[in-house]
C-alpha cells in the first residue's frame, strides 16, 4: 500500500496509522514517526507554505526512492501545509515490511528528505512577529547519510 498525502486540516496519526497496517497484511514490522509542532521558545504558530506542482510530486518521488532502496509493503506519508499551533502533527510517516530493518531505516530515510530536502518553506511566529526557519546543520549532516 502507498498512501501519500498533503493535508491542509489537521488529522489524527492514529486514524491513519490503523487502516495503513490493515492494508499490509503479512507484514512483519511497522515503523511510525510522528512529528508534532513544538511547544518550546514560545512559538505561537508554525506556517508550512509549499508550491502545489512541485510537492505532492516530489514526495511521490521520494516514496519511490524508499520502495527502490528498501524491501518495503508498504509506506505512508502525510505531511500538513498552512498554519498550525503548537501540539499538532506536522508529519506522519509509516512503513511497512517483511523485517524491522527495512522499515525503520525507510522511516529515517524519507524523513531525512523531507526536513532538509523538501518543498516546504517554514516559518513560525513568536511574541507576534513572523521569522523564517532553515534546516539546520545537523539536517543537511542527516542527510547527507543516504549519498
Amino acid at each position: 500500500m502507498r498512501d501519500i498525502r498533503l493535508l491542509p486540516e489537521p488529522f489524527i496519526p492514529g486514524a491513519l496509522i490503523e487502516p495503513f497496517t490493515n492494508a499490509n497484511p503479512g507484514l512483519g514490522g511497522v515503523c511510525t514517526f510522528v512529528g508534532e509542532v513544538r511547544a518550546e521558545d514560545s512559538v505561537e504558530m508554525l506556517e508550512l507554505s509549499h508550491y502545489e506542482p512541485l510537492t505532492l510530486p516530489g514526495m511521490e518521488v521520494l516514496a519511490d526512492k524508499a520502495f527502490a532502496r528498501f524491501d518495503l509493503m508498504g509506506l505512508l506519508m502525510v505531511h500538513r501545509v498552512g498554519r498550525m499551533h503548537p501540539g499538532e502533527p506536522i508529519v506522519c510517516v509509516s512503513a511497512a515490511a517483511a523485517h524491522r530493518r527495512p522499515a525503520i531505516e525507510a522511516v529515517d530515510f524519507c524523513m531525512d528528505h523531507l526536513k532538509s530536502a523538501a518543498w516546504f518553506w517554514k516559518r513560525e511566529l513568536k511574541a507576534g512577529a513572523w521569522s523564517w526557519i532553515e534546516p539546520r546543520a545537523e539536517d543537511y549532516a542527516d542527510l547527507s547519510r543516504w549519498d
